[in-house]
């Protein structure tokens, strides 16, 4: 599902050179549910970015659901990352002034299907992720639980093969963080959805398929 060879990210500027993710080789299955964990600015966010297409390495081959990228900026490239996969992060990054329903449609306007058919899958994204009661509440009227399950259902409802998950349970207490782990297990188990998530929560990782860890941008285990 997930393939990637010597890969390598390197930033620079003028006056300094920083290896963000130094010679990565990594092979998710697909079904696997896969936690990645290390220290702050050991590359983790930067290698989910990679794998997710939202950046470009310096080096080195990926291959993603069978589509070997090789332009970033390419129109098929965006068709592929909209349609295959699905993103959650630690801070939500739920719209204000959009209900919750209209902020789950969201990835859909890029896709060629009516409005009725949107508001339909959008539906069924929160019913799964039991909010379907919330729908026209806005991200405001939310605890902070729900409004990750509101950004769960934005990642599904477009039924991607792969979820990235980053600190999904970051800004959660611990009860809340288990009511999300156990939708993201759920659709793992139910759905067969590969899933790799970056966490520094190791109850959490525990409770994943694999983990590996990073330390200064290497693998370390």
């Amino acid at each position: 599902m997930i393939k990637l060879q010597n890969i390598t990210k390197v930033y620079r500027t003028k006056t300094i050179e920083t290896t963000a993710l130094n010679n990565i080789n990594l092979h998710v299955p697909k079904g696997e549910f896969l936690s990645i964990m290390g220290p702050s600015g050991c590359g983790k966010s930067t290698l989910l970015n990679i794998i997710g297409l939202l950046d470009e390495p310096s080096g080195g081959d990926i291959l993603v659901d069978g589509f070997a990228i090789k332009k970033y900026a390419s129109r098929a490239t965006a068709k592929f990352r909209n349609e295959k996969l699905g993103f959650i992060f630690q801070s939500f990054h739920l719209i204000p002034d959009l209900n919750v329903i209209d902020n789950v449609e969201l990835p859909l306007l890029y896709r060629n299907i009516s409005g009725k058919e949107r508001r339909a899958l959008a539906a069924e994204a929160l019913e799964s992720v039991g909010l379907a009661n919330r729908k026209s509440h806005f991200p405001s009227q939310l605890s902070g639980g729900q409004k990750q399950r509101v950004a769960i259902a934005r990642a599904i409802v477009g039924k991607p093969n792969i979820i990235l998950a980053d600190e999904p349970t970051g800004n959660l207490d611990s009860v809340m963080g288990d009511e999300v782990m156990d939708i993201l297990t759920r659709l793992n188990k139910d759905n067969e959805t590969t899933i790799v998530m970056v966490t520094h929560d190791e109850r959490m990782a525990n409770k994943t398929h694999r983990l590996i860890r990073l330390y200064d941008g290497s693998q370390v285990a």
